[in-house]
C-alpha cells in the first residue's frame, strides 16, 4: 500500500466551485514534449531495472517493457502483477535521471495556461516526483492546483492508470465534480475514450510522435476538439466552453 503522503500532491487548494470548469491535464507529450529525450531516457532506466530486478538480458527486459506497456498502458502494472516487484521502487529506479537537462516544450506556454478559465490537475501516469519535476521546470506549477499520478490510481490492490474507465470514475469522485464540468486534454485517443463515455468533454493533443496519431486522420467521434499545441487550445477554448 502506497504511504497517504505518496498518493497525490496538491500544489494549491483545491476550490469547489461548480461555475467554472476543471480541466485534466496530461503531462507528457502534451504540457511538454517527451519524445525530444525524455521517453528516451525513461525506456533506458526502465530497462536496466528490469534487469536488475529480475535478471534478464537486455533484450529480454525491454520486450517485457513494451509488452506490459500494451497488454496494461503501464509497464509497471506488469512488473507488479506478474514479479511482485515493489512498484515505488521500480518508478525509483525507472526515473532515475536528470529530468530537467531534456525538458522541452512550447513556446508561451506560461501565457496559454494562464488565459484557460477554471481549476487545472494533472491526471498522469507517470510518478509524482517526476512530475512534479516537469511542472516546476517548465516553470508552470503555479496553475495547478493538484497533481493525480500513477501512486493515487490503486484501487482493491490493483493499478488503475489511464486509459481505465474506472480511474476516471474514480477521479471525478475524489474530486467531486460533475462530468459535465470537467475537460480532458490528453495526446492518447484512447485515453480520452473512457473519459468521453461519462460525459467528460474530450480535447485531442495531436502530438506527432504519440503512438497513432500519425496513423489516424481526422477526428474521433468521441473527441470535442482537436488541436496541437496549448497556445491554440487557449484560443479555441470558447469552442468547448
Amino acid at each position: 500500500m502506497w504511504p497517504q503522503s505518496l498518493r497525490y500532491q496538491n500544489l494549491i487548494a483545491l476550490r469547489p466551485d461548480h461555475s467554472h470548469p476543471i480541466w485534466l491535464f496530461d503531462l507528457d507529450n502534451t504540457l511538454h514534449d517527451a519524445s525530444k529525450g525524455i521517453f528516451d531516457q525513461i525506456h533506458r532506466c526502465m530497462i536496466k531495472a528490469i534487469q536488475d530486478l529480475l535478471d534478464v538480458d537486455t533484450a529480454h527486459a525491454d520486450r517485457l517493457r513494451v509488452d506490459y506497456w500494451r497488454r496494461y498502458g503501464a509497464t509497471l502494472l506488469g512488473m507488479v502483477r506478474h514479479h511482485q516487484i515493489c512498484p515505488h521502487e521500480f518508478l525509483a529506479r525507472a526515473h532515475d535521471f536528470d529530468v530537467t537537462a531534456y525538458i522541452h516544450h512550447e513556446p508561451g506556454l506560461d501565457a496559454a495556461l494562464a488565459r484557460l478559465p477554471g481549476q487545472k490537475i494533472i491526471l498522469t501516469n507517470a510518478p509524482l516526483q517526476y512530475a512534479r519535476t516537469v511542472l516546476y521546470g517548465v516553470g508552470i506549477h503555479r496553475h495547478f492546483q493538484k497533481i493525480l499520478s500513477i501512486e493515487s490510481m490503486q484501487r482493491a490492490l490493483y493499478f488503475r492508470p489511464k486509459p481505465s474507465l474506472a480511474l476516471m470514475q474514480q477521479t471525478l469522485a475524489r474530486l467531486q465534480i460533475h462530468p459535465a464540468q470537467c475537460l480532458f486534454i490528453d495526446d492518447t485517443r484512447i485515453n480520452l475514450k473512457s473519459a468521453a463515455q461519462l460525459g467528460i468533454r474530450t480535447i485531442l493533443f495531436a502530438h506527432p510522435e504519440t503512438p497513432g496519431n500519425r496513423r489516424w486522420m481526422g477526428r474521433p467521434p468521441y473527441v470535442n476538439l482537436s488541436v496541437r499545441s496549448i497556445r491554440e487550445l487557449s484560443q479555441r477554448a470558447h469552442e468547448l466552453l
